[in-house]
């Protein structure tokens, strides 16, 4: 497959065979290409040159629906339903059976959605609206869908980025069950342990090309990112060490009934400060309350001894506070706004002349921080959303950078991005720690954690737990305390 945009060669040379029944893991670094042969297998794209053979007869898809009807399914890592539609709806939207009176027959819709939940092993009432599920119940959903129009292919794009366990757990085995019935399924993670966990077959890319094909046996983790990487990634986490000064942030017996209580902690000058715990005990809450997004209804936020006011980013902005939030896509990025309006968009204030602001004004500040983060794109004025994961996640980063932040929150910095990646965010947050930023970073990556805080922070059922300062901060404390209350954990 070969395939580019204007000048940019996203695809120069991509293979891939997937056999029935089996699970073929596609690995590489953001920006190896991934995403776009994704694209041209599922319809959104159309190939320049190469062959494209779907059992053995060759195809060109013109679109997505072209693609859904020769067998083909696409899951990405944030489900698309229609969130005002019910369960059965969502499945069978655009091809609604209908009674012999020309209504839509809705019980029919109802009795085939609860026999396709039933049947992945999860009941899912078809009438409830698809609003209020779970990103793992949506993702049930548009397997459910892939089954109902009878997909021989399955593609699942990063489909544990925002699960918990249990949830990845429950989802391996459900891709288990539709291999064993004679689907063929493309598995795209970043996750090694679930890649060898489930896969039988995997396929590296890296740079738009194709570099190898093993079998999961044959082949060790420290291989499979040589081969991505192109070289070995040895220090992913290059923790420096840093002069830890004053405190900067100071956060006093916040409380938000319900969510969070009694949290008190404070980051310094040059520490990385983690929070850790399992999924929902309230570490974003925390941080986002802290930054102002949501309310809390007792306790102090201080910057510099200077009082954060309640609900009021501006104002933590302004006292020198950054954000970098989990959801890069809908609330770090404008997706539609170009690299250079993004990387500004927090200091245009401070750029504009007599309150108008011009792409000649912003141009210096972007180019500064899109080169220092070796943001990959051809131009930038490049749309946000035409780039990879691991270059949407350094624009998010160099827009907070821009603003020099005295302390800086980072909410999960590597999820779904590469190896490589994931190595120069670390040396990143590590170097601004080097410069007296404080920095406070939210990871469910145990190892992320581990090698990157000067002090961990457990948090469990919305309290803090424990705090642990590196050279105790084992993979059993922190385990024991997300797990055990205060008390118990001290």
């Amino acid at each position: 497959m070969r395939k580019s945009f204007g000048a940019v060669r996203a695809l120069i040379s991509a293979d891939l065979t997937l056999a029935p029944g089996s699970i073929h893991a596609l690995v590489g670094e953001n920006g190896a290409g991934k995403s776009t042969l994704v694209k041209i297998i599922g319809g959104l794209y159309r190939r320049d040159d190469g062959e494209f053979l779907l059992e053995g007869e060759s195809v060109d898809f013109r679109s997505t629906r072209e693609a859904k009807e020769a067998g083909i399914a696409v899951i990405y890592q944030e489900p698309t339903l229609f969130p005002d539609l019910s369960v059965a709806e969502n499945i069978f939207v655009g091809r609604q059976p209908y009674t012999r009176f020309g209504g839509i027959d809705r019980a029919k819709m109802r009795r085939e959605t609860s026999e396709l939940t039933r049947r992945l092993g999860v009941p899912i009432d078809p009438d409830r609206e698809a609003r209020g599920l779970s990103i793992a119940d949506q993702q049930v959903v548009e397997i459910a869908k892939s089954i109902s129009i009878g997909a021989k292919v399955i593609i699942m794009d990063e489909p544990t980025a925002a699960l918990s366990g249990i949830e990845v757990d429950r989802l391996m085995g459900i891709a288990r069950q539709l291999r064993d019935e004679g689907r063929g399924l493309i598995f795209i993670s970043h996750r090694f342990d679930e890649v060898f966990a489930l896969c039988d077959t995997i396929t590296v890319m890296r740079d738009g090309s194709y570099i190898a094909t093993n079998p999961v046996e044959d082949v060790t983790e420290d291989a499979i990112i040589r081969q991505m990487v192109g070289r070995s990634v040895e220090n992913l986490f290059p923790k420096e060490e840093t002069t830890v000064g004053a405190a900067v942030l100071e956060v006093e017996n916040l409380s938000s009934p319900g969510i969070f209580e009694d949290v008190s902690f404070t980051v310094r000058s040059g520490e990385i400060v983690c929070f850790a715990g399992l999924v929902g005990a309230g570490r974003s809450e925390i941080a986002r309350a802290v930054f102002g997004i949501d309310r809390y209804e007792s306790g102090t936020v201080t910057i510099g001894g200077r009082t954060v006011p309640a609900k009021n980013p501006m104002a933590a902005m302004r006292l020198g506070m950054g954000f970098v939030p989990e959801d890069r896509r809908k609330q770090g990025l404008a997706m539609s706004a170009g690299v250079q309006s993004n990387i500004t968009l927090a200091i245009r204030e401070s750029l504009a002349k007599l309150g108008f602001i011009t792409s000649s004004l912003e141009e210096p500040s972007a180019r500064i921080w899109a080169s220092r983060l070796q943001v990959k794109t051809h131009a930038l004025d490049t749309e946000a959303s035409m780039l990879s994961g691991g270059n949407q996640q350094k624009v998010v980063l160099g827009k907070w950078l821009a603003t020099q932040p005295k302390i800086l929150i980072v909410d999960e910095p590597t999820r779904g991005i590469d190896v490589g990646t994931k190595a120069e965010v670390h040396r990143l947050l590590s170097e601004l720690a080097g410069t007296g930023v404080a920095v406070l970073m939210i990871s469910s990556e145990l190892p992320e954690v581990l090698g990157m805080a000067d002090r961990v922070l457990v948090v469990r059922e919305g309290r803090i737990t424990a705090e642990l300062p590196r050279e105790k901060a084992t993979p059993e404390n922190v385990m024991y305390a997300a797990t055990h209350a205060t008390e118990e954990a001290a």
